[in-house]
């Protein structure tokens, strides 16, 4: 899979290392000097990922608004790096719209590992967005109500097209229904309505699906898909658990994905295992990131804690944790924080991960520390 990029720098010694990096991840480099240009290109053709060099703030805060406004129902804006020379500004760019962040001068594993975690969550982004046409009856509930019925018109990895019976409203939870033809057994699962029209035509994303009916759906779209996307694997960095309640987690690495995106997580000791979802509250370039678990189902919290006090009951455990890319932006339910549960109120953790892109990232591992026991979940 060919990703393509716009970078656009005056610098040329840190556009060659660059160039050179992006090579080995099978990324495809367009350069521009002029923000004007870089503007032109954005405009008329379709990047995965764009560069921009805030050695001249004003250029690139240009382009890094370009990319914000490609935000819109028929296309997806694309992931994007700044390059700093300050790193006191990182905390501002990020909040202004930024993914990723290289301080400059850039050094090579620098740049390795933050375009480890871009481009796997580019790929996950371009697997989650193949659409299959499809015709088929579904089903739509909403809190318990008399199921809306509907036409499936699309389906992807990420969600689908519903010309349903009735409008549902934006953002509204539902759990679907529906069958495939010739793949065995019912697809169900929860989705968040991303977008509706007056006459029911409705675009869904998907929220919660068991495993084995993802597989069962990704085999069905991967038969159907005339140009499927080949399934690479996700190289990210290895992460170091450091702290854990019930509603997060933080965990160290070279590689964190952006604020606001979604992961999967595996949580492993001693032979146990569970795996959950995970929305990305705070993230700290080259160091680490700050994940919420939003436990939409009693059976996620539930295994969490379980994991939690099979922790505490074994001293000498040593949690493991991988993290795939899920999503570049969470859904709206799990990024407002209003959703907050009367456990969540006496997560120190979680309230901190809430909070935490407020302050300087000294500031906020300086309070995470604070708030450790004397014996941590991972030494």
């Amino acid at each position: 899979m060919i990703l393509q990029t716009l970078l656009m720098s005056k610098d040329d010694l840190t556009a060659e290392t660059l160039i050179q990096v992006l090579v080995q991840f099978g990324v495809a480099v367009d350069r521009s000097n002029a923000a004007d240009v870089a503007l032109s290109r954005l405009a008329e053709e379709r990047f995965d990922l764009v560069i921009v060099d805030f050695d001249d703030p004003d250029a690139a805060s240009q382009l890094l608004e370009g990319c914000r406004g490609l935000a819109c129902a028929d296309r997806n804006p694309p992931v994007t790096v700044a390059l700093l020379p300050d790193a006191s500004k990182i905390r501002s760019i990020l909040g202004a719209g930024a993914h990723f962040i290289l301080t400059k001068p850039v050094a090579n594993e620098q740049a390795q590992n933050t375009f480890r975690a871009a481009t796997a969550l580019l790929r996950r982004e371009r697997r989650q967005s193949a659409r299959i046409a499809v015709q088929a009856p579904i089903s739509l509930a909403v809190n318990g109500a008399t199921p809306v019925e509907g036409i499936l018109l699309d389906l992807s990895m990420g969600g689908m097209d519903v010309l349903a019976a009735k409008p549902l409203p934006a953002t509204t939870i539902t759990h679907v229904s529906f069958e495939l033809p010739d793949c065995p057994g019912v697809i169900e699962g929860s989705a968040e309505v991303a977008w509706s029209t007056a006459n029911g035509q409705t675009g869904l994303r998907f929220l919660d699906m068991d495993v084995p009916t993802r597989e069962s759906m990704g085999e069905w779209l991967g038969a159907r898909a005339h140009e499927a996307l080949p399934e690479e694997p996700d190289e990210v960095s290895p992460c170091k658990l450091t702290d854990l309640s019930l509603g997060g987690c933080y965990v160290q690495t070279e590689s964190p994905f952006p604020q606001s995106s979604t992961v999967d997580l595996c949580l492993r000791a001693a032979g146990m295992e569970i795996h959950t979802e995970g929305l990305v509250r705070v993230m700290h370039p080259q160091h680490g990131m700050g994940i919420e678990f939003p436990a939409r189902t009693e059976e996620q919290r539930k295994s969490v804690g379980e994991f939690i006090a099979f922790l505490t009951g074994q001293p000498g455990a040593d949690p493991q944790l991988e993290t795939s890319p899920r999503s570049l932006v969470a859904n709206s339910v799990d990024l407002d924080p209003k959703s907050t549960t009367e456990s969540d109120v006496e997560d120190p953790l979680l309230e901190l991960l809430r909070t935490g892109n407020t302050l300087e990232e000294e500031a906020f591992l300086a309070e995470l520390h604070r708030q450790r026991t004397p014996t941590p979940v991972s030494q």
